[in-house]
């Protein structure tokens, strides 16, 4: 039985994520090994890799699932992390979701499950 999945994206620069990940996002950073990096929120991980090819992130991402998305979706805006083409919507596959990149160039989909 499976019970959690953990994303690791491509990261081109460690001081730069961590504070995305850190200030932006809420996470904090757990620590990880030289090129390596660790993020926690709320019992959820995230892993960052040392990565030198710019393209690669742009190819990569993931899905954060959340209970509170309206509150999720204002304080990313008011961050202004919300992609252009990400605003907040109702899916056909009926998540209510949107999308942000992060300093590195990897999406971020932010979700919630329409019936919550």
């Amino acid at each position: 039985m499976l019970k959690v999945s953990t994303p690791i994206l491509a990261s081109l620069n460690e001081v730069k994520t961590i504070d995305f990940y850190t200030k932006q996002l809420g996470f904090a950073h757990r620590g990880g090994h030289a090129g390596y990096l660790i993020f926690e929120r709320d019992g959820v991980m995230v892993h960052l890799y040392a990565c030198s090819v710019p393209e690669v992130p742009g190819y990569t991402g993931c899905y954060f699932y959340v209970t509170d998305i309206d509150e999720w979706y204002a304080r990313c805006q008011e961050r202004k992390l919300v992609h252009p083409n990400g605003e907040l919507k109702l899916m056909p596959f009926g998540l209510r979701q949107f999308a942000i990149v992060d300093n590195n160039g990897n999406i971020i989909y932010i979700a919630e499950h329409k019936e919550q």
